[in-house]
């Protein structure tokens, strides 16, 4: 998985005061409800005292559109194309959350720094199809390009023959 530091672990800390590479931890503790680690370093060349803090920093791909272009991950325009194709749908602002943060948990565990946007849109529809059918086949026939009334029943037979996931 592809997790950044905002201090890697194994590069030395710089000392504050006097710039030297020598540091050593004295005290570590967790903060922030475990989302951070605070620690407590001596400089071990002019033994001046400070703290530091580390923060894992998940960093999320960026789309190759299909026309080849490249863009960050927006987890805005995401919650908004969901929240489209769920409107008047009787789902919960939690089960949509928690889609969201496992749709981005998919991502991230690509290892990859780059992924096609039709990963992404797969990832949206087999979320939805769990959510609720209705709102997956809106989405699917925006993002499919169903052409025709033939599109959208083919679709509805085939989530028809599968079996339930609830």
């Amino acid at each position: 998985m592809d997790h950044l530091f905002r201090r890697c672990p194994f590069e030395p800390m710089h000392c504050p005061f006097c710039g030297a590479h020598d540091t050593k931890v004295i005290d570590s503790r967790l903060v922030a409800e475990g989302d951070q680690v605070r620690r407590r370093r001596e400089c071990l060349a002019c033994e001046e005292r400070f703290t530091t803090f580390e923060t894992a920093e998940l960093v999320m791909p960026r789309l190759i559109k299909q026309d080849g272009s490249r863009q960050p991950f927006d987890e805005e325009k995401l919650r908004a194309g969901m929240q489209r194709a769920l409107e008047k749908r009787p789902v919960s602002v939690e089960r949509l959350e928690a889609a969201i943060a496992h749709i981005k948990h998919k991502l991230r565990a690509t290892g990859e720094r780059e992924v096609k946007s039709r990963v992404l849109g797969e990832l949206v529809m087999a979320e939805l199809q769990k959510l609720d059918e209705v709102a997956y086949i809106r989405f699917a026939s925006v993002y499919r390009r169903f052409q025709d009334l033939n599109e959208f029943r083919e679709e509805i037979e085939r989530l028809a023959r599968e079996p339930s996931k609830d």
